[in-house]
């Protein structure tokens, strides 16, 4: 059973189009990404999948259960951590908790909760006079309680300091290896990068690539970066290199030449080099980074390269 699951899910508010035709899986046990710039329409999904908002057409499943017909009960089994939700200054972080565990009729203590985000020492005093990152890991702890299925992350790491992004990322890699779901809306690209087995890249209202990390730059097409170390470099070498198919870059600095190819044509960087009587005494790759990866999918023609494994071939992206 799909731990979520999108058909041709479409919102319309007037003539603005939030959401056109998604379908999307995620299938349970995930760390599923979900990516997009402001307004492709991450929030609106997040809100269908709580019955926030009702779809103009289409239909959200959560945990094989209708989104919209079955809402109460999806809550119950999803762990939420919205984006820009405020804590009540008045209420300590025990009072917090304390209502989330009453209201899904939880065993879990305060304490023990509080423990596992890291404040269990701030449990009494008022959230009001919480810095931002303590009032974040407040909110993923309420999240967490009930041990939800499914946890849906929007922006999990505002306000954290290096030490709390990295504690997020060990609670959300346990929640995982429990079997749970863990779906991880967020722009800090480099966090999704290193927790997620999977990634949707969401753009003007339709998914346009569903894919591992490593596959959506496979179906991009994007360069790395070659560095090759020689012992003495030639003109000639480096024309050999700059005329091989793949490689559409090439520099020479001292002797080392730098080089923008694509996967397939690494291996041939390196031995047109041999070939031409260069020594080759090291190199190294430098892939794309997610934030480039994340461009080229949401701007420019991203579409004629996006037909990933999820992808339909020959479907047209709407740039």
């Amino acid at each position: 059973m799909a731990a979520i699951e999108l058909d041709g899910l479409a919102k319309y508010y007037g003539d603005v189009t939030a959401l056109d035709g998604v379908d999307l899986t995620v299938e349970e046990g995930e760390i599923f990404g979900f990516l997009g710039p402001n307004g492709a329409g991450k929030s609106t999904t997040i809100d269908i999948l709580l019955d926030f908002v009702r779809p103009s057409a289409g239909s959200a499943t959560v945990l094989g259960m209708d989104a919209q017909a079955r809402s109460e009960r999806v809550r119950q089994r999803v762990g939420v951590l919205p984006e820009g939700y405020e804590v009540y200054g008045r209420l300590t972080g025990r009072e917090h908790v304390e209502f989330v565990v009453e209201s899904k009729g939880a065993t879990e203590t305060p304490a023990d909760v509080l423990e596992r985000v890291g404040i269990a020492d701030a449990a009494d005093r008022a959230a009001g006079g919480y810095s931002t990152g303590m009032r974040q890991r407040l909110l993923l702890g309420m999240a967490l309680v009930g041990d939800p299925d499914l946890l849906i992350l929007d922006e999990p790491s505002t306000g954290l300091d290096p030490a709390g992004v990295r504690e997020i990322r060990r609670i959300v890699r346990g929640v995982a290896e429990e079997g749970n779901t863990v779906f991880f809306s967020s722009h800090i690209l480099s966090q999704v990068e290193a927790v997620c087995d999977r990634v949707a890249i969401l753009r003007q209202g339709q998914v346009v690539a569903v894919d591992s990390v490593e596959g959506l730059r496979d179906a991009a097409e994007t360069e790395a970066t070659l560095r090759v170390r020689t012992d003495g470099i030639t003109d000639a070498a480096v024309a050999a290199v700059r005329g091989l198919e793949g490689v559409a870059s090439v520099t020479r600095q001292g002797d080392e030449v730098v080089a923008g190819v694509a996967d397939s044509a690494k291996t041939a960087v390196i031995n047109a080099l041999e070939d031409a009587g260069v020594a080759v005494v090291d190199f190294e790759t430098e892939e794309t980074s997610l934030e480039e990866l994340f461009l080229s999918y949401t701007q420019g023609d991203a579409g004629a390269r996006a037909e990933g494994p999820d992808t339909p071939a020959g479907e047209e992206v709407d740039g």
